[in-house]
């Protein structure tokens, strides 16, 4: 698929985000939508079950189910059983803690559902220090009963400034327990940002990340991590930003977004209470700017033809400009790295 295809949007989405909830059992200091209690007026069973309705007649490939916690959601067994009844791929961002073999057994009937635990750090103290006690035996306890089924399975890290030394044995870590290992990029929405300071990677955590990331092309990121894709890793997956065009992100009460960082009222594409999905995929003036966006500031990088620019969300929470340019880009962590020798020789 070319890049000028992907940039003027698809018919529909090939897959999409869906928080099902705000409510979680945990209280992680990087959560993306500072989960918590539910949402007001959340989706009801039949609004949700109608949405199922609406994507699969978009031909939506998957949908990739976050929060909160999705198992804290009553219904969401139900959910998920619409989906692959229409033929819809899932996958299931959880915090493990509810996962039990009982529910595994009732997720095993089908082939269309996998699973990506949290798990931010190799050592207990590093994932506890940011999820909270008792988190890490019970992510470890879910991945270890899910290594016994069919279902494809993963640990999904957050990449910290505290755990980025622990990458690799995160990866070791996975092999043992017989999953894979997915890191996804830190970004300062929800209440990451209020400890978005505190947690956000050094620019040499980030160059020497992506320099793993190089040597190891069975990691996977999504697209999160496309800003600072090596050369070695080109073909794997986007190299830009895939928001409106790829995908998009429906909240808890049915507002839709353009990605699961960007659920403020700035960037609402449409309310499915009020419109149908097709008609804010094809009609919203959100989404027809982030398909028409153009990252001016970096088209003479070059490494332009590999990230487009970055992420739009990181710029908006950090610049408050989605057209800016993403202030982690291996080029420009190359630069502040270069500027901070600088300094320290010049004192």
């Amino acid at each position: 698929m070319s890049n000028q295809y992907v940039e003027t949007g698809l018919r529909s989405p090939v897959n999409l985000t869906w928080e099902v909830t705000l409510a979680c059992n945990l209280r992680c200091r990087h959560c993306l939508s500072s989960s918590a209690e539910p949402a007001p007026h959340e989706l009801t069973t039949d609004e949700a079950l109608e949405l199922v309705e609406q994507l699969h007649q978009e031909g939506v490939f998957q949908i990739n189910f976050g929060g909160g916690e999705p198992f804290m959601r009553p219904d969401f067994m139900q959910i998920l059983d619409a989906c692959h009844d229409r033929g819809i791929m899932t996958c299931i961002s959880t915090n493990g803690t509810l996962i039990t073999r009982e529910l595994i057994e009732q997720l095993s009937r089908t082939n269309m559902v996998a699973i990506q635990v949290s798990l931010d750090g190799a050592k207990k103290a590093t994932c506890e220090a940011i999820r909270g006690k008792g988190t890490y035996e019970a992510a470890i306890n879910a991945l270890e009963l899910l290594a016994l089924s069919k279902i494809p399975s993963s640990i999904n890290t957050v990449l910290t400034a505290d755990n980025a030394d622990e990458i690799q044995d995160l990866q070791k870590l996975a092999t043992h327990l017989g999953v894979t290992l997915r890191v996804s990029r830190f970004r300062p929405s929800g209440r990451g940002a209020d400890n978005w300071e505190e947690l956000r990677p050094t620019p040499s955590q980030l160059l020497d990340f992506s320099a793993w990331l190089s040597e190891n092309e069975n990691i996977r990121t999504g697209d999160s991590f496309f800003s600072l894709t090596s050369q070695e890793r080109q073909g794997l997956g986007l190299n830009l930003c895939g928001a409106a065009k790829l995908t998009c992100c429906v909240g808890p009460t049915g507002k839709v977004y353009p990605c699961a960082f960007l659920q403020s009222d700035r960037f609402e594409a449409g309310d499915l209470r009020n419109n149908s999905f097709k008609e804010i995929w094809d009609d919203s003036e959100i989404f027809s700017s982030f398909r028409g966006l153009r990252i001016h500031s970096c088209e003479d990088c070059q490494r332009f033809d590999q990230c487009h620019g970055g992420c739009p969300a990181v710029a908006y929470h950090l610049k408050d400009d989605i057209e800016g340019g993403d202030p982690e880009c291996l080029e420009r962590c190359v630069t502040s790295i270069a500027d901070a020798k600088a300094a320290e020789t010049a004192a």
